[in-house]
Protein backbone atom coordinates (compact mmCIF):
# COMPACT_ATOMS: atom_id res chain seq x y z
CA UNK A 1 0.00 0.00 0.00
CA UNK A 2 2.84 2.69 0.01
CA UNK A 3 3.07 2.49 -3.44
CA UNK A 4 -0.06 4.80 -3.53
CA UNK A 5 -0.64 7.99 -2.68
CA UNK A 6 -3.13 9.16 0.47
CA UNK A 7 -5.69 7.38 1.33
CA UNK A 8 -4.15 4.25 -0.13
CA UNK A 9 -7.16 2.21 0.92
CA UNK A 10 -9.10 3.85 -1.41
CA UNK A 11 -6.77 4.07 -4.35
CA UNK A 12 -5.54 0.55 -3.74
CA UNK A 13 -8.98 -0.65 -4.40
CA UNK A 14 -9.53 1.35 -7.67
CA UNK A 15 -6.02 -0.35 -8.80
CA UNK A 16 -7.45 -3.45 -7.76
CA UNK A 17 -10.68 -3.39 -9.58
CA UNK A 18 -8.82 -1.77 -12.81
CA UNK A 19 -6.61 -5.01 -12.70
CA UNK A 20 -9.38 -7.49 -12.61
CA UNK A 21 -11.47 -5.78 -15.01
CA UNK A 22 -8.46 -5.60 -17.47
CA UNK A 23 -7.42 -9.24 -16.96
CA UNK A 24 -11.40 -10.66 -17.61
CA UNK A 25 -11.12 -9.06 -20.70
CA UNK A 26 -8.21 -10.05 -22.20
CA UNK A 27 -9.00 -13.89 -21.08
CA UNK A 28 -12.01 -13.53 -22.29
CA UNK A 29 -10.63 -12.31 -25.49
CA UNK A 30 -8.26 -15.22 -25.40
CA UNK A 31 -11.12 -17.46 -24.95
CA UNK A 32 -13.21 -15.90 -27.81
CA UNK A 33 -10.38 -15.77 -30.19
CA UNK A 34 -9.47 -20.01 -29.36
CA UNK A 35 -12.53 -21.23 -30.05
CA UNK A 36 -12.52 -19.41 -33.51
CA UNK A 37 -9.35 -20.87 -34.75
CA UNK A 38 -9.65 -23.69 -32.92
CA UNK A 39 -6.71 -23.76 -30.87
CA UNK A 40 -6.58 -25.69 -27.77
CA UNK A 41 -3.17 -26.75 -25.15
CA UNK A 42 -0.73 -29.30 -26.72
CA UNK A 43 1.29 -32.00 -24.60
CA UNK A 44 4.70 -30.32 -23.91
CA UNK A 45 6.08 -33.27 -24.31
CA UNK A 46 5.77 -33.54 -27.74
CA UNK A 47 7.91 -32.06 -30.62
CA UNK A 48 6.85 -29.07 -32.04
CA UNK A 49 4.92 -28.21 -28.95
CA UNK A 50 3.33 -24.32 -29.24
CA UNK A 51 1.97 -22.58 -26.11
CA UNK A 52 -2.05 -21.60 -26.46
CA UNK A 53 -0.76 -18.13 -27.12
CA UNK A 54 1.77 -18.78 -29.43
CA UNK A 55 -0.57 -20.46 -31.55
CA UNK A 56 -3.24 -17.44 -31.35
CA UNK A 57 0.02 -15.48 -32.44
CA UNK A 58 0.26 -17.62 -35.41
CA UNK A 59 -3.45 -17.15 -36.32
CA UNK A 60 -4.27 -13.63 -35.97
CA UNK A 61 0.00 -11.84 -37.16
CA UNK A 62 1.00 -15.46 -39.08
CA UNK A 63 5.01 -15.86 -38.77
CA UNK A 64 6.42 -12.51 -39.48
CA UNK A 65 8.03 -9.56 -37.25
CA UNK A 66 4.85 -8.89 -35.32
CA UNK A 67 5.18 -12.70 -34.24
CA UNK A 68 8.02 -11.77 -32.66
CA UNK A 69 6.88 -8.61 -31.62
CA UNK A 70 3.81 -10.06 -29.57
CA UNK A 71 5.95 -12.94 -28.19
CA UNK A 72 8.31 -10.57 -26.57
CA UNK A 73 5.99 -8.83 -25.35
CA UNK A 74 4.28 -11.37 -23.46
CA UNK A 75 8.05 -12.34 -22.36
CA UNK A 76 8.28 -8.84 -21.07
CA UNK A 77 4.79 -9.23 -19.22
CA UNK A 78 6.15 -12.85 -17.78
CA UNK A 79 9.21 -11.05 -16.43
CA UNK A 80 7.34 -8.27 -14.73
CA UNK A 81 5.09 -10.76 -13.10
CA UNK A 82 8.39 -12.88 -12.12
CA UNK A 83 9.78 -9.19 -10.37
CA UNK A 84 6.72 -8.97 -7.74
CA UNK A 85 7.70 -12.43 -6.12
CA UNK A 86 11.37 -11.49 -6.64
CA UNK A 87 10.46 -8.28 -4.46
CA UNK A 88 7.83 -9.46 -2.57
CA UNK A 89 9.16 -12.84 -1.58
CA UNK A 90 12.52 -11.88 0.10
CA UNK A 91 10.32 -8.78 2.22
CA UNK A 92 8.67 -11.80 3.49
CA UNK A 93 11.50 -13.66 4.43
CA UNK A 94 12.86 -10.78 6.26
CA UNK A 95 10.12 -10.81 8.46
CA UNK A 96 10.04 -15.07 9.10
CA UNK A 97 14.18 -14.40 9.62
CA UNK A 98 13.29 -11.47 12.16
CA UNK A 99 11.33 -13.57 14.02
CA UNK A 100 13.83 -15.66 14.40
CA UNK A 101 12.23 -18.60 11.66
CA UNK A 102 14.48 -18.50 9.13
CA UNK A 103 18.18 -17.32 9.68
CA UNK A 104 19.00 -14.01 10.04
CA UNK A 105 21.08 -13.60 6.86
CA UNK A 106 17.34 -13.09 5.08
CA UNK A 107 17.07 -10.24 7.19
CA UNK A 108 20.16 -8.22 5.63
CA UNK A 109 20.24 -5.72 2.60
CA UNK A 110 22.88 -6.61 0.54
CA UNK A 111 24.74 -3.85 -1.24
CA UNK A 112 21.84 -2.98 -3.69
CA UNK A 113 19.80 -2.35 -0.68
CA UNK A 114 17.71 -5.62 -1.36
CA UNK A 115 17.53 -8.42 0.49
CA UNK A 116 19.97 -10.43 -1.44
CA UNK A 117 20.46 -13.81 -0.03
CA UNK A 118 16.15 -14.31 -0.44
CA UNK A 119 16.84 -13.31 -4.64
CA UNK A 120 19.52 -15.95 -4.38
CA UNK A 121 17.16 -18.27 -2.64
CA UNK A 122 14.47 -17.68 -4.73
CA UNK A 123 16.15 -18.23 -8.17
CA UNK A 124 18.16 -21.51 -6.96
CA UNK A 125 15.10 -23.09 -5.85
CA UNK A 126 12.88 -22.11 -8.81
CA UNK A 127 15.88 -23.15 -11.26
CA UNK A 128 16.10 -26.32 -9.24
CA UNK A 129 12.06 -26.87 -9.92
CA UNK A 130 12.50 -26.37 -13.63
CA UNK A 131 15.67 -28.61 -13.87
CA UNK A 132 14.26 -31.28 -11.82
CA UNK A 133 11.10 -31.17 -14.04
CA UNK A 134 11.96 -31.12 -17.16
CA UNK A 135 11.20 -27.66 -17.97
CA UNK A 136 7.89 -29.06 -18.43
CA UNK A 137 5.63 -26.30 -16.53
CA UNK A 138 2.12 -28.33 -16.56
CA UNK A 139 4.10 -30.86 -13.99
CA UNK A 140 4.26 -27.92 -11.51
CA UNK A 141 0.51 -26.70 -11.37
CA UNK A 142 0.12 -29.22 -8.86
CA UNK A 143 2.22 -27.60 -6.50
CA UNK A 144 1.60 -24.11 -7.19
CA UNK A 145 -2.74 -24.84 -7.02
CA UNK A 146 -2.02 -26.85 -4.17
CA UNK A 147 0.47 -23.77 -2.36
CA UNK A 148 -2.26 -21.30 -3.75
CA UNK A 149 -5.53 -22.79 -2.15
CA UNK A 150 -3.39 -23.62 1.17
CA UNK A 151 -2.71 -19.79 0.94
CA UNK A 152 -6.65 -18.60 0.20
CA UNK A 153 -7.50 -21.33 2.99
CA UNK A 154 -5.58 -19.96 5.53
CA UNK A 155 -5.82 -16.02 5.10
CA UNK A 156 -9.72 -17.31 5.33
CA UNK A 157 -9.76 -19.26 7.93
CA UNK A 158 -7.58 -16.32 10.06
CA UNK A 159 -10.28 -13.66 8.76
CA UNK A 160 -12.71 -15.70 10.58
CA UNK A 161 -10.72 -15.72 13.83
CA UNK A 162 -10.55 -12.04 13.51
CA UNK A 163 -14.60 -11.28 12.82
CA UNK A 164 -15.42 -14.14 15.72
CA UNK A 165 -12.88 -11.61 18.51
CA UNK A 166 -14.56 -8.75 17.05
CA UNK A 167 -18.11 -9.81 17.62
CA UNK A 168 -17.09 -11.04 21.23
CA UNK A 169 -15.19 -6.95 21.37
CA UNK A 170 -17.46 -4.66 19.85
CA UNK A 171 -20.80 -2.86 20.26
CA UNK A 172 -24.30 -3.78 19.07
CA UNK A 173 -24.23 -1.19 16.43
CA UNK A 174 -21.59 -2.67 14.16
CA UNK A 175 -22.17 -6.31 15.01
CA UNK A 176 -24.22 -6.76 11.68
CA UNK A 177 -21.75 -6.24 9.36
CA UNK A 178 -18.89 -8.02 11.46
CA UNK A 179 -21.44 -11.23 11.29
CA UNK A 180 -21.70 -10.56 7.33
CA UNK A 181 -17.68 -10.07 6.96
CA UNK A 182 -18.20 -13.52 9.29
CA UNK A 183 -20.56 -15.58 6.82
CA UNK A 184 -18.55 -14.71 3.94
CA UNK A 185 -14.94 -15.43 4.90
CA UNK A 186 -16.54 -18.60 6.40
CA UNK A 187 -17.98 -18.97 2.78
CA UNK A 188 -14.90 -18.54 1.34
CA UNK A 189 -12.26 -20.71 4.04
CA UNK A 190 -15.15 -23.67 3.15
CA UNK A 191 -14.86 -23.36 -0.79
CA UNK A 192 -10.95 -22.93 -0.61
CA UNK A 193 -10.46 -25.34 1.52
CA UNK A 194 -12.97 -28.81 0.22
CA UNK A 195 -10.80 -27.27 -3.71
CA UNK A 196 -7.44 -28.10 -1.85
CA UNK A 197 -8.76 -31.47 -1.07
CA UNK A 198 -9.58 -32.07 -4.38
CA UNK A 199 -7.01 -30.88 -5.94
CA UNK A 200 -4.68 -32.86 -3.22
CA UNK A 201 -6.31 -36.05 -4.25
CA UNK A 202 -6.64 -36.06 -8.07
CA UNK A 203 -3.36 -34.56 -8.46
CA UNK A 204 -1.43 -36.78 -5.78
CA UNK A 205 0.41 -38.93 -8.34
CA UNK A 206 1.00 -36.38 -11.06
CA UNK A 207 3.22 -34.37 -8.16
CA UNK A 208 0.72 -33.16 -5.11
CA UNK A 209 2.33 -35.58 -2.77
CA UNK A 210 5.85 -33.09 -3.48
CA UNK A 211 3.90 -30.16 -1.88
CA UNK A 212 2.43 -32.59 1.22
CA UNK A 213 5.92 -34.15 2.27
CA UNK A 214 8.04 -30.54 1.85
CA UNK A 215 5.21 -28.28 3.72
CA UNK A 216 5.70 -29.97 7.06
CA UNK A 217 9.09 -30.70 6.21
CA UNK A 218 9.46 -26.97 6.24
CA UNK A 219 7.29 -26.26 9.25
CA UNK A 220 9.65 -28.25 11.24
CA UNK A 221 12.49 -26.71 9.98
CA UNK A 222 11.42 -23.63 10.80
CA UNK A 223 10.88 -24.22 14.30
CA UNK A 224 14.23 -25.64 14.29
CA UNK A 225 16.04 -22.62 13.43
CA UNK A 226 13.92 -20.81 15.98
CA UNK A 227 14.46 -23.84 18.75
CA UNK A 228 18.55 -22.82 17.62
CA UNK A 229 18.18 -18.97 17.95
CA UNK A 230 16.26 -19.38 21.71
CA UNK A 231 18.78 -21.82 22.48
CA UNK A 232 21.63 -18.53 21.67
CA UNK A 233 19.96 -16.22 23.14
CA UNK A 234 19.35 -18.20 26.60
CA UNK A 235 23.36 -19.16 26.52
CA UNK A 236 24.33 -15.66 26.18
CA UNK A 237 24.49 -13.55 29.44
CA UNK A 238 22.18 -10.75 30.56
CA UNK A 239 23.45 -7.00 30.03
CA UNK A 240 25.30 -6.13 33.41
CA UNK A 241 28.45 -4.96 34.41
CA UNK A 242 31.89 -5.89 32.66
CA UNK A 243 33.62 -8.84 34.71
CA UNK A 244 37.23 -7.76 35.61
CA UNK A 245 38.07 -10.24 38.59
CA UNK A 246 40.07 -11.95 36.48
CA UNK A 247 42.75 -9.85 34.14
CA UNK A 248 46.10 -12.28 34.30
CA UNK A 249 47.75 -12.46 30.62
CA UNK A 250 46.65 -15.43 28.51
CA UNK A 251 48.89 -18.49 27.79
CA UNK A 252 50.00 -17.58 24.03
CA UNK A 253 50.45 -20.72 21.88
CA UNK A 254 52.30 -19.36 18.49
CA UNK A 255 51.79 -22.04 15.83
CA UNK A 256 54.84 -22.49 13.39
CA UNK A 257 55.63 -24.14 10.45
CA UNK A 258 58.82 -23.63 9.57
CA UNK A 259 61.19 -20.55 11.41
CA UNK A 260 61.06 -18.19 8.85
CA UNK A 261 60.33 -14.15 9.29
CA UNK A 262 56.80 -14.89 9.65
CA UNK A 263 57.17 -16.90 12.45
CA UNK A 264 59.65 -14.04 13.70
CA UNK A 265 56.58 -11.59 13.65
CA UNK A 266 54.01 -13.78 15.43
CA UNK A 267 56.79 -14.21 18.19
CA UNK A 268 57.36 -10.87 18.54
CA UNK A 269 53.55 -10.01 18.77
CA UNK A 270 53.18 -12.79 21.37
CA UNK A 271 55.48 -10.89 23.97
CA UNK A 272 53.15 -7.76 23.44
CA UNK A 273 50.26 -9.93 25.05
CA UNK A 274 51.94 -12.21 27.58
CA UNK A 275 55.14 -13.49 29.13
CA UNK A 276 53.93 -17.05 28.71
CA UNK A 277 54.67 -17.92 25.11
CA UNK A 278 54.86 -21.21 23.77
CA UNK A 279 56.00 -22.03 20.14
CA UNK A 280 54.45 -24.51 18.51
CA UNK A 281 55.83 -26.94 15.78
CA UNK A 282 53.59 -29.54 14.31
CA UNK A 283 55.39 -31.79 11.94
CA UNK A 284 53.77 -33.86 9.64
CA UNK A 285 54.75 -37.53 10.39
CA UNK A 286 55.47 -39.38 13.33
CA UNK A 287 58.87 -40.93 13.32
CA UNK A 288 62.13 -39.67 13.86
CA UNK A 289 63.96 -35.90 14.30
CA UNK A 290 63.62 -34.24 10.99
CA UNK A 291 65.91 -32.29 9.30
CA UNK A 292 63.92 -29.07 10.10
CA UNK A 293 63.33 -29.46 13.44
CA UNK A 294 66.94 -30.28 14.34
CA UNK A 295 67.73 -26.74 12.49
CA UNK A 296 64.68 -25.26 14.58
CA UNK A 297 66.53 -26.63 18.07
CA UNK A 298 69.65 -25.46 16.84
CA UNK A 299 68.73 -21.84 15.91
CA UNK A 300 65.93 -21.49 18.91
CA UNK A 301 69.30 -20.85 21.70
CA UNK A 302 70.26 -18.23 19.31
CA UNK A 303 67.77 -16.24 17.77
CA UNK A 304 64.84 -16.39 20.41
CA UNK A 305 66.17 -17.03 24.05
CA UNK A 306 68.95 -14.87 23.84
CA UNK A 307 67.01 -11.90 22.58
CA UNK A 308 64.39 -12.62 24.93
CA UNK A 309 66.60 -12.90 28.03
CA UNK A 310 68.60 -9.38 26.37
CA UNK A 311 64.98 -7.71 26.45
CA UNK A 312 64.72 -8.82 29.97
CA UNK A 313 61.42 -10.96 29.23
CA UNK A 314 60.85 -14.65 29.92
CA UNK A 315 61.99 -17.18 26.99
CA UNK A 316 59.71 -19.04 25.25
CA UNK A 317 58.87 -22.57 25.12
CA UNK A 318 59.43 -24.93 22.00
CA UNK A 319 57.47 -28.03 21.77
CA UNK A 320 57.80 -29.89 18.32
CA UNK A 321 54.93 -32.20 18.50
CA UNK A 322 54.40 -34.91 15.73
CA UNK A 323 50.98 -35.46 14.50
CA UNK A 324 49.57 -39.42 13.41
CA UNK A 325 48.08 -40.09 10.28
CA UNK A 326 48.86 -36.17 9.13
CA UNK A 327 45.79 -34.99 11.69
CA UNK A 328 47.65 -31.38 12.20
CA UNK A 329 44.77 -30.38 14.70
CA UNK A 330 45.29 -33.34 17.22
CA UNK A 331 48.29 -33.24 18.64
CA UNK A 332 47.53 -29.07 19.07
CA UNK A 333 44.50 -29.64 20.96
CA UNK A 334 46.41 -32.73 23.27
CA UNK A 335 48.76 -30.08 24.33
CA UNK A 336 46.00 -27.22 25.06
CA UNK A 337 44.54 -29.94 27.07
CA UNK A 338 47.77 -30.43 29.02
CA UNK A 339 48.30 -26.82 29.26
CA UNK A 340 44.78 -26.44 31.24
CA UNK A 341 46.27 -28.66 33.89
CA UNK A 342 49.37 -26.72 34.38
CA UNK A 343 48.03 -23.31 33.78
CA UNK A 344 44.79 -23.86 35.48
CA UNK A 345 41.74 -20.93 34.78
CA UNK A 346 44.19 -19.11 32.91
CA UNK A 347 42.92 -18.34 28.78
CA UNK A 348 44.88 -19.85 26.58
CA UNK A 349 45.35 -17.70 23.00
CA UNK A 350 46.55 -19.83 19.48
CA UNK A 351 48.65 -17.53 17.31
CA UNK A 352 47.84 -18.56 13.98
CA UNK A 353 50.44 -17.19 11.09
CA UNK A 354 48.43 -17.04 7.58
CA UNK A 355 49.78 -15.75 4.30
CA UNK A 356 47.67 -13.54 2.30
CA UNK A 357 48.36 -13.68 -1.11
CA UNK A 358 47.36 -10.63 -3.81
CA UNK A 359 45.17 -12.44 -5.60
CA UNK A 360 42.49 -14.54 -5.12
CA UNK A 361 43.80 -17.58 -7.42
CA UNK A 362 47.39 -17.27 -5.40
CA UNK A 363 44.69 -19.28 -2.76
CA UNK A 364 45.25 -22.28 -4.31
CA UNK A 365 48.88 -22.24 -3.97
CA UNK A 366 48.96 -22.97 0.02
CA UNK A 367 47.60 -25.32 1.84
CA UNK A 368 45.60 -23.07 4.24
CA UNK A 369 46.62 -24.94 7.38
CA UNK A 370 46.42 -22.03 9.51
CA UNK A 371 42.30 -21.54 8.34
CA UNK A 372 42.31 -25.54 9.15
CA UNK A 373 43.62 -25.38 12.45
CA UNK A 374 41.55 -22.56 13.12
CA UNK A 375 38.26 -24.37 11.94
CA UNK A 376 39.14 -27.08 14.24
CA UNK A 377 39.92 -24.94 17.24
CA UNK A 378 36.49 -23.36 17.11
CA UNK A 379 34.97 -27.01 17.12
CA UNK A 380 36.74 -28.77 19.48
CA UNK A 381 38.79 -25.45 21.62
CA UNK A 382 36.39 -24.67 23.82
CA UNK A 383 35.08 -21.26 25.15
CA UNK A 384 38.95 -20.91 26.90
CA UNK A 385 40.56 -20.39 23.90
CA UNK A 386 40.79 -17.56 21.77
CA UNK A 387 42.42 -17.90 18.29
CA UNK A 388 43.76 -14.96 16.63
CA UNK A 389 44.67 -13.98 12.92
CA UNK A 390 48.52 -12.80 12.36
CA UNK A 391 48.64 -12.26 8.62
CA UNK A 392 51.50 -12.13 6.13
CA UNK A 393 51.17 -9.99 2.96
CA UNK A 394 53.19 -10.45 0.49
CA UNK A 395 51.89 -7.14 -0.85
CA UNK A 396 50.94 -4.79 1.46
CA UNK A 397 46.95 -3.82 0.43
CA UNK A 398 45.69 -0.14 0.35
CA UNK A 399 42.37 0.23 2.37
CA UNK A 400 41.31 2.60 -0.60
CA UNK A 401 41.34 -0.52 -2.63
CA UNK A 402 38.15 -1.53 -0.46
CA UNK A 403 36.06 1.15 -1.20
Amino acid sequence: MTAFKDPPVRHGRRTLAAICLILGLLLGGIAFLSARYRIGAMDQEKDGYQSVLSQLAHAVVGDGVFYYVAIGSLLCVLALSANTSFVDFPRLCRMVAEDGYLPKPFAMVGRRLVFSIGILYLASSTGLLLVVFGGITDRLIPLFAIGAFLTFTLSQTGMVMHWVRALRTTKDTSRTGNRMHLAINAFGGIVTALALIVIVVAKFREGAWITVIVIPVVILLLRLVRRYYDQLEASLREPGKVDVSSTEPPVVLVVTQQWNRMADKALSFAFHLSEDVIAVHVARLSGEESDEERAIRGRWSQDVEAPARAAGLRPPRLLLLNADYRLMYEPLLKEIKALRGEFDGRTIAVLLPEVVPPNWWQYMLHTQRARRLHAKLLEFGGSDIVIISMPWYIEEPKIEAAR
